[in-house]
């Protein structure tokens, strides 16, 4: 496991950097191994896992923008990457590089992305080259890999620092705490993708049970903090472990901020918004009935005039 950083400075990720490396490590990977041709021959799941390339990852650039100490991660592109030379394509990195800075001219290379579960030797060279970009670039390393037990996300933040080992000074790679950042576009974004329908024709049913089964996780996961934090400050109070201001002041606020939503001002604002609400999805099914209903009389209208037309029996206009 890779050293803390000792840099000082706060990263906040965005959600959009993460599901762009999801999609693009995706992407790569069925491109480089179609379903379509590993069903034809007959393969296993396992046996097609067994055959692709263990060691195979995606690379790209991470950009935003550093206001003092907190460095703010907002979006992603990708990047060629050659394997004969494990290095970059930097002609296609500055072409990209120009383009996204006439699009976001406040947004900046902060670093590079890639794919697997550790960083390795081979990152620093491709870090090293990233320097003349930016002089302290950032390392986001997504673990593609499934582990339905790990509960923190697949996402780790390196920094490069000088460290003596073994009496020679070398640049290695150290972890770096970050906090996930969300505006409302990508919070309606995620939920989105959330409740997309599953693309083996799952039924409602079984989209229901997965989507309650996620509160079910957040709540327990909720539970499990607050529960923490209660018995660490229970300690506190008996003296087992000495007393943190700063813990105290922001768990302080944390309280202080739980009334606000039983005020009777949040009441009426919810009571209000929830009636606009209704009133919304009234309006929509009265609108739809009031199509439905034309519908049927247009209908009827052609029938009552084809009818006439050709001497028929008259048919009840409605």
């Amino acid at each position: 496991m890779a050293p803390s950083s000792s840099s000082g400075l706060t990263f906040k990720l965005h959600p959009l950097v993460m599901l762009n490396i999801s999609d693009h490590f995706t992407r790569v990977k069925t491109q480089l191994n179609p379903p379509s041709s590993s069903c034809a021959a007959g393969n296993t799941p396992a046996a097609v896992a067994a055959t692709f390339p263990q060691n195979f990852r995606v690379y790209g650039c991470v950009i935003g923008a550093q206001r003092g100490r907190t460095v703010e991660i907002f979006n992603s592109f990708e990047l060629v990457f050659d394997p004969t030379t494990d290095s970059l394509d930097r002609a296609f990195l500055e072409k990209k590089q120009e383009l996204y800075q006439k699009v976001f001219p406040g947004f900046y290379i902060l670093g590079w992305y890639s794919t697997g579960s550790e960083a390795n030797e081979s990152d620093m060279h491709i870090h090293k080259a990233l320097m003349d970009i930016n002089e302290s670039p950032v390392y986001v390393l997504l673990n593609p890999a499934i582990n339905h037990a790990q509960k923190d996300l697949p996402v780790t933040i390196y920094e490069s620092e000088f460290h003596v080992i073994d009496g020679i000074p070398q640049s290695i790679f150290v972890d770096a705490s970050y906090t996930i950042e969300t505006v409302e576009a990508e919070r309606i974004s995620v939920d989105h993708v959330a409740h997309l329908k599953p693309s083996d024709g799952g039924s409602a049913a079984t989209q229901l049970a997965a989507h309650l089964t996620g509160i079910h996780s957040a709540i327990k996961m909720l539970n499990s903090r607050i529960r923490v934090l209660f018995q660490y400050l229970v300690a506190m109070q008996k003296g087992d472990i000495p007393c943190d201001d700063s813990l105290l002041r922001q768990a302080a606020g944390l309280l202080r901020s739980l009334p606000a939503a039983h005020s009777e001002k949040f009441n009426d604002n919810f009571l209000m918004e929830y009636n606009d609400k209704l009133l919304m999805s009234y309006l929509a099914m009265i609108t739809n009935c009031t199509s439905n209903m034309n519908e049927v009389v247009d209908k009827v209208k052609t029938a009552y005039a084809k009818k006439s037309r050709t001497g028929g029996s008259r048919i009840p206009f409605m």
